[in-house]
């Protein structure tokens, strides 16, 4: 099987998950707003649901865009992807998307697995910003602990095989093929708390 096929098929997969999953995430939201509009006491617990709903729809919309399909011209608008980011933050973890243009959706893309490999160099959370210029993509983490995993970092700057990789870590695989596809290699620096991946 070629690297192009393995990609496209994981990306139908991807984009075959999110479609079914969209529909009860987006139920359970429906059920919780006419929950508060019959009436029901907003207590602790239905804010906990709606907020756990809130963040659930965000992540799946991020999974469509880092695992689904990215066809030739289709657009990712940057409001679209400011309000995923706003969506799947949290008080231990931030993101920040300061590229200033609507993108193309297969650059989109590599710039979401980037962020999902940034992730696991953060056990204990902190800040992940995104810019773009001059067409390169720049990814850059902030914590005061980091701990990437150098079996993992090594995968990024070149395309290699699934052995010894956990199912977690699959981004770890499918960045650096989205990257040869868009005809870019990723590099990564640290240092002083900051990690940074280019592409």
């Amino acid at each position: 099987m070629t690297q192009d096929l393995a990609r496209d098929i994981a990306a139908m997969i991807g984009s075959r998950i999110c479609h079914d999953m969209i529909s009860p995430v987006g139920a359970i939201s429906n059920g919780v707003e006419l929950l508060n509009m019959s009436g029901v006491s907003a207590g602790p617990e239905l804010s906990l649901i709606s907020e756990s709903v809130e963040n659930a729809n965000a992540r799946v919309k991020f999974f469509r865009v880092a695992f689904g399909v990215a066809s030739a011209g289709q657009m990712s608008s940057r409001a679209e992807m400011v309000a995923i980011l706003k969506g799947i933050s949290t008080a231990r973890l931030t993101y920040h998307w300061d590229a200033t243009e609507d993108m193309p959706r297969e650059e989109v893309k590599l710039a979401c697995l980037m962020m999902m490999c940034l992730e696991t160099a953060l056990p204990r959370g902190g800040e992940i910003r995104l810019s773009c210029s001059g067409g390169q993509w720049s990814v850059r983490a902030r914590a005061d602990r980091l701990e990437p995993a150098p079996d993992l970092w090594a995968r990024l700057g070149a395309l290699s095989k699934a052995e010894g990789l956990k199912p977690s870590d699959v981004q770890f695989l499918l960045a650096p093929m989205q990257a040869a596809a868009l005809g870019r290699r990723i590099t990564h620096s640290s240092g002083d708390g900051v990690i940074t991946l280019n592409a």
